[in-house]
């Protein structure tokens, strides 16, 4: 999320850093109780919290950032830098009251108007936020406020310790918005001063969160340290966190075994069957889905018909409990377990299933290879006669490989050629941004527990919104349901928006993830959200 050269040149500086650590103070540091060493992903496109849209960027912003709100060990909504809030009986607004004497890392006071600057920084077209769209489209003035005059968004600082948000219509998750990671505060003068580098340089990343930089190696590590001036310093535990930005799952593996980090994500796939069942492997479910996405902008992707019959391909049960071993689950819809429903205890997945059926056949994949092979001719290109070749764009991590090589293989037997092209993680996501891809592998772990945080991906103006997809129906239900005052009515236009897309073939969803991971059992009192976040702030060495 560089080039095959940058990326050799990352690996090597990896290893290199791996041999450094086998002695001396390196190592000694590694077993340091005060001291955490962990792998949740390479190099980060992004820690600009307004810039980012992938989970191992949002981990590393949790640690470095507080917002007015946040969730709890439990998935519960609580105070943050607002000790206490309350919305008008209307709904319309939302009222933030911030805690006493909150300060920047650097010392300095962190007052309401520094939210004010970073909401409004998030609708500034200049920034060009993924998030901008979906998260502030439902405040005051956005429209004008995205078109380039960023004071007409609804918000405002009457004092120093009060934040106010005015809406259009009320929201009825609009908590959960304020607890997510883009919209935690950030400052104006160093961000006014340095630009786009603020991120990347220790004296420049000025946070207000449990911790702050002290050290950034592209490619290498990036190490955080405890900060004094956050208000709840007193309870964290790690004096620092040290993130291994390693790409190759075997290295981090090497880097685990010999004790130099205590938790890695990226697991050797090939090594998991031995793995699973030992007191250091976890797999937890997470809300969120494995997918497909189609530039809709280019030919022939352009064509409904062409893309149900690439997503109809797919033997998702080979795919998830093969290739994935079981460590994902086979998508049947685009919105998969865990997310809620309107009555309590309901999932959105169940009620879809009763009322609508599951889109994709995954007891009969038979019969969904031949439609798919149907639908290709009805769109012009009978065994694939005439249909250009095309490229999948992807990272070379976890299950990313096997599966393009999965489907490279597919969709040679439809008569199709397609290439597969391996980038480094941050150079996939931001050419998938711009993009610049055919088809890429995609992916969604949901950022508050509502369908509308993965459904409104597809929305027309959704900066997430990768391959571009348009529906005016679509775009109607959306809208509707994040207006909707009635809790039912709001989710069963959600489940209106889920059929558009699937019988739009908008994307492909192949999986529903699971987070798995190696964890020292000397490892306490983190854990792990199904956000897929991991806290790490309040943990232990012992």
């Amino acid at each position: 999320m560089k080039r095959q050269l940058t990326a050799l040149i990352a690996v090597v500086a990896a290893v290199g850093l791996l041999f450094v650590s086998c002695g001396g103070k390196k190592n000694a540091q590694a077993n340091d109780g005060s001291v955490l060493h962990v792998q949740v992903g390479p190099s980060p496109e992004t820690i600009d919290p307004a810039l980012n849209s992938a989970v191992d960027g949002a981990n590393m912003i949790i640690h470095a950032f507080e917002g007015l709100l946040k969730f709890d060990r439990d998935n519960n909504i609580v105070a943050g830098c607002a000790e206490k809030w309350e919305q008008s009986s209307d709904g319309l607004t939302w009222t933030f009251h911030l805690r006493n004497g909150l300060k920047w890392s650097d010392g300095s006071a962190l007052t309401a108007e520094d939210f004010v600057y970073a909401w409004k920084r998030v609708a500034d077209p200049l920034t060009a936020a993924p998030y901008g769209y979906d998260l502030l489209n439902l405040v005051v003035g956005y429209e004008e406020a995205s078109a380039g005059d960023v004071d007409k968004l609804g918000v405002e600082a009457p004092d120093a310790n009060t934040f106010v948000v005015h809406l259009v219509s009320p929201c009825i998750y609009f908590d959960k918005i304020a607890a997510f990671a883009v919209l935690v505060p950030v400052q104006k003068a160093t961000i006014e001063q340095n630009g786009e580098a603020w991120t990347v340089n220790p004296n420049t990343y000025v946070t207000n969160g449990p911790y702050y930089m002290t050290e950034f190696t592209d490619g290498s590590r990036i190490v955080f340290k405890k900060n004094p001036n956050y208000w709840d310093a007193k309870n964290i535990t790690f004096d620092s966190i040290v993130w291994h930005l390693i790409e190759d799952a075997n290295t981090a593996y090497t880097a685990y075994n010999q004790g130099n980090i205590q938790m890695i994500k990226d697991v050797p796939t090939e090594e998991i069957p031995a793995l699973r069942g030992g007191n250091e492997f976890y797999m937890d479910p997470i809300m969120g889905t494995y997918y497909v996405t189609f530039n809709t902008k280019k030919a022939p992707f352009d064509n409904a018909k062409v893309r149900e019959a690439l997503s109809l391909a797919i033997d998702r049960n080979y795919v998830a409990n093969v290739i994935m071993q079981g460590t994902y689950s086979p998508a049947k819809n685009f919105v998969g377990p865990g997310i809620s429903d309107a009555a309590d205890g309901s999932s959105f997945e169940e009620v879809t299933r009763t009322k609508y059926g599951d889109h994709f056949n995954t007891a009969n994949y038979e019969a969904d290879l031949a439609k798919a092979k149907a639908l290709l001719a009805e769109a012009g290109y009978p065994e694939g006669k005439g249909f250009p070749a095309f490229e999948y764009l992807t990272n070379d991590s976890g299950y990313h490989k096997a599966v393009a090589e999965y489907l490279q293989g597919v969709y040679a037997e439809l008569g199709l050629t397609m290439t597969v092209n391996i980038q480094e993680w941050k150079t996939v996501t931001a050419d998938r941004r711009t993009g610049n891809f055919d088809v890429a592998r995609n992916g969604w772990v949901y950022d508050w527990d509502d369908p509308s945080n993965m459904i409104n991906l597809l929305e027309t103006n959704n900066g997430n919104n990768d391959g571009k997809y348009s529906s005016v129906q679509f775009d109607k239900f959306v809208d509707l349901a994040r207006s909707a005052t009635d809790v039912a009515q709001h989710y069963d236009y959600l489940h209106q928006a889920e059929q558009v897309l699937l019988n739009d073939a908008a994307m492909a969803p192949v999986a529903y993830y699971n987070d798995f991971w190696l964890q020292k059992t000397n490892l306490k009192n983190t854990w792990h959200s199904p956000y897929g976040y991991w806290y790490f702030m309040y943990g232990s060495l012992e």
